[in-house]
């Protein structure tokens, strides 16, 4: 019981953070930055917890950098998409990250894929054609770049999850892998708002900061809940539910910014929570 509450606590935390977003990229505010303030307010979530150096240093920031430059491009990304395209869409797309995860697991890393993790795929694949339908009745061409985005955000949070597996096998320390993602948040933030925004005025952006700072929190609140949630419960259980995070963001998106819902989003939804629910059951 313990393990589902602390698993829900993950799922509404994802869901706020996914519809934060989407309020941010609607504001046309430099995302470098905000990303920025979100690694800060990790960063200082993170300074109490024990990391172990000496345990492997080489695998840890190894690993430390290339789970970090995953994570931050495809949360750049995601807010980006977001820009262009549906919260709903976006959040369920992204949350189809299991799907890479799965088939990366087998390829890489020599796991099995199961009969019933195979059915998954191809709700997953259902999902994703049931938005492709939507689109070409919807004939926004900025939707469609909305749609590439996000599917390429959920390729790269896979290859975050693929790297901390990896990682960790090789002896590297989750603390430090964890730590220095944040790191990267806020150095490839400024980077970004560099390379590709024009950086803010003299004058602070109280309303980023503020964007920042909670998105902080609820990222803290993220990883969290997950890793208590799967200490005391079976990943069997605890993933499904906090993958479903895209049912919060999809109701908040339409009662707040009223998102319209038709049979296809429905069905893309319907299928991607057939798709995290099989993905998430191992032989």
């Amino acid at each position: 019981m313990m393990a589902i509450l602390l698993a829900l606590g993950c799922l509404i935390c994802s869901a706020l953070n996914d519809f934060l977003f989407k309020l941010f990229a609607g504001r046309q505010g430099p995302r470098g930055m905000f990303i920025t303030v979100i690694g800060c307010v990790w960063l200082l979530a993170l300074l109490a917890m024990p990391v172990e150096w000496e345990r492997n240093t080489e695998a840890t920031v190894l690993w430390g950098m290339i789970s970090g430059f995953f994570s931050l491009t495809a949360n750049l990304l995601l807010i980006e998409a977001m820009e262009h395209q549906s919260a709903g869409i976006c959040s369920t797309i992204y949350r189809l990250n299991l799907v890479a995860v799965v088939i990366g697991a087998c390829w890489l890393l020599g796991e099995t894929l199961t009969a019933i993790q195979g059915c998954g795929v191809v709700f997953a694949a259902a999902t994703v054609c049931c938005f492709l339908s939507w689109e070409k009745h919807g004939g926004e061409r900025t939707a469609w770049l909305g749609f590439w985005l996000v599917l390429i955000a959920s390729l790269l949070r896979a290859g975050m999850g693929l790297s901390y597996k990896y990682g960790f096998r090789q002896g590297a320390d989750p603390n430090g892998v964890v730590l220095l993602n944040s790191l990267f948040w806020i150095a490839g933030g400024v980077v970004y708002s560099f390379c590709r925004e024009k950086m803010p005025g003299r004058k602070p952006d109280w309303r980023l900061l503020g964007f920042g700072v909670l998105s902080g929190i609820l990222v803290t609140g993220i990883v969290f809940f997950m890793a208590a949630a799967l200490r005391c419960g079976k990943a069997s259980v605890v993933l499904p539910i906090a993958q479903m995070s895209f049912l919060g963001t999809l109701g908040l998106s339409a009662a707040i910014l009223k998102e319209k819902l038709d049979w296809r989003k429905c069905a893309g939804i319907g299928c991607g929570m057939l798709a995290i629910l099989f993905l998430s059951i191992e032989g």
